[in-house]
């Protein structure tokens, strides 16, 4: 017979108020791989060397150890799993981090970019034996542009750095071309990311800040009163950086346009407006996407990314190469100058990221252009959940209108309690989530900046609400050791973050042995 002496299976006699302390178990610390091998050893077996084979090597013949550790396959196998235990993601839990919308991927969309035909193709290979991807490519660009309402698409950039420098270099030869390169200023608002200003300075602009209003929204007078005929343009995101949607765009982007400049827009946070609003209609002239956030291809660890950028009529004509072109019922995609100077050329060696491409496509495909624009009302609804939720025990800064994407908490309510903004994210660690993003946007001291994305259950955000609340709690009831040495159940304790960012210890060195011994 079967065991029927466990616990009940029947939905309504399960407890859905499990401690928050059950998600916290976390692994112990892993050793370096060089405490974790030998020198002396080694995980294969190697011929000895010719003796003619050294001479041979002249100048290039190692003259010092390797200075490796030797492992045997298991081993090191099992450091590199145990290490990637100890990554957070967004398959483990909640990922709260404002700003970088950490949704779920779905495999369906993993599936397809593994597709024989996609996934081992290459940039090098003749474009009559890759008619499949150029056709992607065209298809997935006519998604972008008839979702942005704009009349152009470049698909090269790798991400949002990279897609704000492809935007604001053909607002440059769009200057230059009208011989106005005497242009030699870009109006940053002041909660902007820090990506804007850094773009615009290492294209030659200078730079000028552009306030904000008491309700996080950008000063549209400071705009007026800045523009003049050294203008480039300006720089604005929006949904802005407080997870505020601009009331008065069009207005910016007339003033701007009157004055002879032009309107990039920071596309960071398009997914909280994708299918309900179309930057293009809002009078923007161009605008860098994330495929690896809004189309939820899986985001982090340093890539790999995509910024396609899209463009008005205005500055179509100065898109870098390469594009698709069509002749017929046959793409092509067009990788040398026509005889025209304004395209920017190439900014990167090949045509993008095709495996970013196929993800970002089939989501689209997946969801349909309704699904879309019910992705960003939940992601809206979803942030707005947790701003009711939690308002009264977090101060909300800016609170005159409803919140986007992300909602802003600042650290006014922690005021007195001797536990700051970074306190309160290290205690999060301990209870098992991802810190949200701590201290950004800058305007807002102590700002605490949370991005639910659509994809979290009711069930997820009210553990989520249900942990904060218990830790402010906790803060104001004056049980502060359960910040200030947080946190405390991770393999790592807290380090000493300033001097781990300004002195490193980037290489490993053996233990001197002491002579004594």
């Amino acid at each position: 017979m079967l065991n029927n002496q466990g616990r009940p299976t029947n939905v309504d006699n399960v407890n859905s108020n499990v401690s928050q302390s059950n998600r916290s178990a976390l692994l112990p610390s892993e050793p370096l791989i060089f405490e974790v091998g030998d020198h002396n050893k080694t995980g294969v077996d190697l011929p000895a060397t010719d003796k003619d084979y050294a001479p041979r090597l002249g100048k290039f013949a190692r003259q010092t150890p390797v200075n490796l550790p030797g492992l045997a396959e298991p081993q090191s196998m099992r450091h590199y799993v145990r290490m990637s235990r100890l990554n957070y993601s967004i398959d483990a839990g909640f990922y709260p981090l404002g700003s970088c919308t950490m949704k779920h991927n779905p495999r369906l969309n993993e599936k397809m970019a593994r597709l024989p035909g996609i996934a081992d193709i290459h940039p090098l290979q003749p474009q009559s034996t890759v008619q499949g991807a150029i056709e992607l490519m065209e298809e997935l660009g006519r998604w972008l542009m008839e979702l942005t309402g704009t009349g152009a698409v470049a698909m090269a950039p790798k991400a949002g750095a990279h897609g704000e420098m492809c935007g604001m270099m053909a607002i440059k030869a769009a200057h230059k071309a009208s011989g106005q390169s005497h242009r030699n200023l870009v109006l940053v608002p002041e909660s902007a990311h820090g990506t804007n200003p850094a773009t615009a300075a290492f294209l030659g602009y200078k730079v000028k800040e552009i306030p904000a209003r008491k309700d996080g929204t950008v000063d549209v007078q400071a705009v007026k009163d800045a523009l003049d005929e050294n203008v480039a343009g300006i720089m604005l995101t929006n949904p802005n950086t407080c997870g505020l949607f601009e009331p008065d765009v069009i207005e910016i982007a007339d003033a701007v346009h009157e004055a002879g400049a032009y309107f990039y827009c920071d596309g960071a946070n398009f997914n909280a407006i994708m299918g309900v609003v179309r930057p293009g209609d809002l009078g923007i002239d161009a605008m860098h996407i994330n495929l690896h956030k809004t189309f939820s291809t899986p985001h982090g660890g340093g890539g790999p990314g995509a910024g396609p950028v899209v463009l008005s009529d205005a500055l179509a004509p100065y898109a870098p190469l390469p594009y698709v072109k069509r002749d017929g019922d046959k793409a092509s995609l067009v990788e040398n100058q026509d005889g025209s100077d304004d395209h920017l050329g190439r900014m990167s060696a090949f045509h993008g990221q095709m495996g970013m491409y196929v993800r970002a496509l089939t989501f689209k495909l997946s969801h349909g252009a309704d699904g879309l624009a019910q992705a960003a009302r939940d992601a809206v609804l979803n942030a707005n959940y947790l701003k009711a939720q939690l308002s009264d025990m977090f101060n909300v800064p800016y609170d005159g209108q409803p919140c986007m994407h992300e909602v802003l908490f600042d650290d006014a309510s922690l005021k007195g309690t001797g536990v700051s903004t970074l306190d309160l994210a290290k205690a999060m660690i301990d209870e098992g989530y991802h810190p949200m993003t701590m201290y950004f946007p800058l305007v807002v001291h102590g700002a605490m900046l949370i991005e639910p994305t659509e994809s979290e259950s009711l069930h997820t955000l009210d553990e989520f609400i249900g942990t904060m609340r218990e830790l402010m709690t906790d803060a104001k009831a004056g049980n502060i050791d359960r910040f200030v040495n947080a946190p405390m159940k991770a393999p790592m304790r807290r380090l000493d973050e300033t001097q781990a960012a300004r002195s490193p210890h980037l290489r490993w060195n053996e233990p001197e042995v002491d002579a004594a011994e």
